[in-house]
């Protein structure tokens, strides 16, 4: 379909308050509650008519940028400031563009102005992020599409060539690649085993003394029962011996369960060598042969100021290595790429152009390769139902990953913070993504399996109709 173009007319922003049942403890930070943010964007078609998107993302501190020395609510700013300055790039446009172009021009001012402020690329990319998928829904809903049929027809314009930002795929058959793509209808959720998380029933009262009674899981073993969970993502803290330890209590619980388990070190470890001694631990301990033989890959062992400075290809032939908070630019997977790292990233917060970019990576690298294979992997930042999962849920199913992690349902009360009105509308448009269960509406996962079918047809990107059926009035109008 031919690429369409538009002026942005306007970009709004909305703040919700989200509180976790639990603490999600990642790396060296504990999340209890933080913003969620909700974009609006108008867009104005060379005809005259206008047509409106939507998207959300939760503003998670100490992910973005880990400095200690900042406060939750310095994070918070600095994710703010990202929006506001997408926003004003955006918007001061005089020609009219593709959706694509509209990320395409911008990425390199928005990513030196932060820059220029201090703030990290991950930062940068926050704002373009939420406000290129408020466009592409804007446009989908114009043009009557739904999300995987506007990126399989290119909807967006994406032009590698024309944009000088992705060299290495020059000579890459972009829209033959997006054409082949077709959505999953059914995609595995690969639970978050927090840091925090109390992992047997027996030791719920002590890891958790202020446990919700909310009738929701609150230990892995009773999340396992009620989802019938069957892929994990298991978080590091960085010390060696407490790893092994708690991988050894998060086996037993999750043996004879587990199809696939993933590793997150959040950066929690120095260095290679640090990490190193941690992966002979685990593959020369007994209770953990089954979980070792079952672990995909381990995502972000090294703190990003040390992951990309040396060659780990020595560590990642013994265990896939994936980028996750090093992808912070469009070039990162070409570069750890080059330094035995095989795997990156999808992230919604970092931009879905981005995930599109790494998935078209690893299609040219693996035809080109018979011995190396480069994945994409689903991954989560808390994302909540509603907009926010829908989006990232039908951009994973385009791609055709079998699994992504899904954490929100387990660190919140599902849509418990929401309107009434705002959870059955979600809940009519998509009902066999959520269920009505212990007194709110909520992500539903079935043997351990999430229903996306609502999504493949869905007008827009995964909204269904203008402003997604969210309660706008009872949000915090914000900057």
């Amino acid at each position: 379909m031919d690429a369409t173009r538009f002026h942005v007319e306007e970009i709004s922003f909305a703040e919700r308050n989200v509180a976790l049942r639990l603490p999600f403890r990642f790396g060296a930070a504990t999340v209890t509650a933080c913003p969620q943010v909700y974009v609006r964007a108008r867009i104005r078609l060379p005809d005259g008519r206008t047509a409106e998107g939507c998207a959300a993302e939760m503003m998670v501190p100490k992910w973005f940028d880990k400095n200690p020395a900042l406060t939750n609510e310095q994070n918070f700013e600095q994710l703010r400031f990202a929006l506001r300055d997408a926003r004003e790039a955006y918007t001061a446009e005089t020609d009219a563009q593709t959706a694509w172009t509209h990320f395409a021009s911008n990425y390199a001012a928005l990513q030196s102005r932060a820059k220029a402020k201090g703030l990290q690329p991950l930062v940068a990319s926050y704002g373009p992020a939420l406000i290129d998928r408020a466009l592409l829904d804007a446009l989908c809903l114009h043009s009557g599409v739904s999300f995987a049929t506007a990126m399989s027809g290119n909807l967006s314009g994406i032009d590698i060539a024309g944009s000088g930002l992705v060299d290495d795929l020059a000579g890459f058959d972009m829209p033959a690649f997006l054409a082949k793509q077709s959505p999953r209808t059914r995609i595995a959720a690969r639970h978050t085993v927090g840091l925090a998380d109390a992992i047997d029933d027996s030791d719920d009262s002590d890891a958790l003394p202020d446990a919700p009674t909310d009738g929701l899981p609150t230990t892995l073993a009773a999340a396992v029962r009620r989802y019938g969970l069957t892929h994990f993502k298991l978080k590091l803290c960085g010390n060696t011996a407490q790893d092994i330890d708690r991988l050894q209590r998060i086996a037993r619980v999750i043996d004879g369960h587990a199809q696939l388990v993933t590793l997150d070190g959040n950066e929690q470890y120095a260095d290679a060598d640090e990490f190193a001694v941690f992966l002979d631990r685990m593959l020369s301990t007994p209770v953990l042969w089954k979980l070792a033989q079952k672990t995909a890959f381990v995502e972000q062992p090294i703190r990003r100021d040390a992951a990309l400075q040396r060659d780990v290809s020595a560590l990642g032939k013994r265990i896939p290595l994936l980028i996750d908070e090093s992808d912070a630019t469009l070039d990162a997977f070409v570069q750890a790429r080059a330094l035995g790292y095989t795997g990156v990233s999808s992230k919604s917060c970092k931009g879905f152009y981005k995930s599109v970019i790494n998935a078209a990576r690893c299609a040219q690298w693996n035809a080109a390769s018979d011995t190396t294979r480069y994945f994409l992997s689903g991954e989560d930042l808390t994302m909540q139902a509603g907009i926010g999962v829908q989006q990232d849920l039908a951009l994973v199913a385009w791609l055709g990953l079998s699994h992504v992690e899904r954490n929100g349902h387990h660190y919140v009360n599902g849509l418990a913070a929401a309107p009434e009105a705002e959870q059955q509308a979600l809940l009519n448009a998509n009902p066999g993504l959520y269920e009505l269960s212990d007194g709110a509406v909520r992500l539903a996962i079935r043997e351990g399996q999430l229903d996306l079918s609502s999504l493949a047809a869905a007008p827009g990107f995964a909204s269904g109709k203008p402003g997604a059926g969210i309660s706008w009035d009872a949000m915090r109008s914000v900057y």
